[in-house]
């Protein structure tokens, strides 16, 4: 029997595990291509220019050879093949995009399904909290910024090789072929550092895989994920010696110091969980202040984002499924939202894998206190209401005025937002409308050099002609 026989387990052999997972993968689909139906008229935004349209090296293969060894080089040959395949149409990313995010909640619900046992969900909850888990995480409509939003791939692409390395590994325990399983578990997650550097947090995801289990100890824990750490240290060997990398690092030690950014990440991580996660409010470049020094309000922050780390470690024995969720979800929220400092302070996409924690808070709690048809009609509910959410929030995405206006609605206060939609304007041939967002930007930060900057190329064409 060949050493891969063993990944015939990451499809249950009972019938009626067979018969629900398919169920569930069909409903994640079916809502999906009801929520992104209009994926192919969506446009390139934002960042997009800078690292697709306008850079050479993901326009075809030899220019991408030519350009490696460099970063990120799995999420660049990823945009060569949709550059190549659709003739640089937006509408090829964003239909990669939106397959790779079905793909994120398919793996999820396997991943889900595999833990159920461990993670105390009982045989009825196994049947049906996986795929109302998968379908919450597809629909979130804070996900959008990593599937609408084209150059949010970054996040996704990697989050599907985070998520195959956790399936793996879960899959590993107490199997036969367990080394080949964790083997090919450590090479996806090394795929998951070739996509984006932020994968490091996989082995502290598989930590709490293993712990699951009361009978492994810390020391087996950390040796059955041994081939991960080795492929993390050599990973840091080959990326420090390439020069984008330390741009990269200068560029966030000059952001702001790190003491402030600790500060910062606290009002960061409480926007995240109570706006985009709890509120439904997306907006792709939130206004946020550096915060300086200790207030009462931030106190607080701080004080209910510790208790709620203070409930995972509570609940890990005696409500397994609620200590995992919470656990899930601030370790992937670590990579964006801890130490090294980042210019924006937070993003929507920053949820993407950590999203997966409050659906299993809100799933794994319903099937707990409620009957099963209560449960499901509010899972349904709440689904229902997401998909609108997300099918909307993609329309913002189909020109670059959309996506400003509504970010302008958002962050009133910010001159950057302001210039950007100045641009949109200016570039839609709106030219008065160009000149007041310009203007309004220079208002609110007179310093304001790209602003400025196209408010005098505006007025010196307006001369010219």
């Amino acid at each position: 029997m060949p050493w891969w026989s063993g990944l015939s387990i990451m499809w249950p052999p009972r019938a009626e595990h067979a018969r629900a997972d398919l169920a569930g993968a069909a409903l994640v689909l079916l809502a999906m291509l009801a929520a992104w139906s209009g994926a192919g008229q969506v446009g390139f935004q934002f960042d997009d220019w800078n690292v697709i349209v306008d850079n050479p090296a993901v326009h075809d293969w030899e220019t991408w050879r030519r350009f490696m060894p460099g970063i990120r080089p799995l999420l660049k040959a990823s945009y060569v093949a949709s550059w190549t395949t659709g003739g640089g149409h937006p509408a090829a990313f964003a239909w990669f995009n939106v397959a790779v995010h079905a793909l994120n909640a398919l793996v999820l619900l396997a991943l889900l399904r595999a833990l159920a046992p461990r993670i105390g969900l009982g045989a009825a909850g196994a049947r049906w909290v996986p795929a109302a888990c998968a379908l919450l995480f597809a629909l979130h409509p804070a996900q959008t910024e990593a599937v609408t939003y084209l150059s949010g791939r970054s996040v996704s692409l990697m989050a599907l090789f985070c998520l195959a390395a956790v399936l793996l590994q879960a899959h590993a325990a107490g199997v036969r072929r367990a080394p080949a399983l964790r083997l090919l578990s450590a090479v996806c997650f090394a795929l998951a550092l070739a996509v984006k550097e932020h994968a490091w947090a996989v082995p502290f995801a598989l930590l709490l895989v293993e712990r699951l289990d009361p009978a492994v100890s810390w020391r087996r824990a950390w040796l059955r994920t041994l081939p991960h750490w080795l492929v993390l240290a050599a990973m840091a060997v080959v990326v420090v010696q390439v020069p984008g990398f330390w741009r990269l690092v200068g560029a966030s030690l000059d952001t702001r110091p790190l003491g402030v950014n600790l500060l910062t990440q606290v009002d960061g991580v409480w926007y995240l969980l109570t706006r985009p996660l709890l509120g439904l409010v997306l907006n792709i470049d939130p206004d946020l202040a550096v915060r300086t020094r200790w207030s009462a309000a931030l106190a607080l922050k701080a004080g209910v984002l510790a208790w709620l780390v203070w409930l995972a470690a509570r609940a890990w024995r005696t409500a397994p499924w609620l200590g995992f969720a919470l656990a899930w979800t601030f370790i992937w929220l670590l990579p964006t939202n801890s130490v090294l400092p980042r210019a924006d302070v937070a993003n929507d996409r920053q949820l993407y894998l950590a999203l997966a924690g409050p659906a299993l808070v809100l799933a794994g709690g319903l099937a707990r206190v409620a009957p099963r048809g209560v449960a499901l009609a509010v899972i349904a509910i709440a689904a229902t209401c997401l998909l609108a959410v997300t099918a909307s929030r993609n329309r913002d995405y189909a020109s670059e005025v959309a996506l400003w206006e509504a970010t302008a609605r958002l962050s009133p206060d910010k001159a950057r937002v302001w210039n950007n939609l100045g641009w949109s304007y200016e570039t839609a041939g709106r030219v008065e409308e160009a000149r007041h967002a310009y203007d309004r930007a220079l208002a609110i930060d007179p310093r304001d050099w790209k602003a400025r900057t196209n408010r005098d190329l505006l007025d010196a064409a307006a001369g010219a002609d």
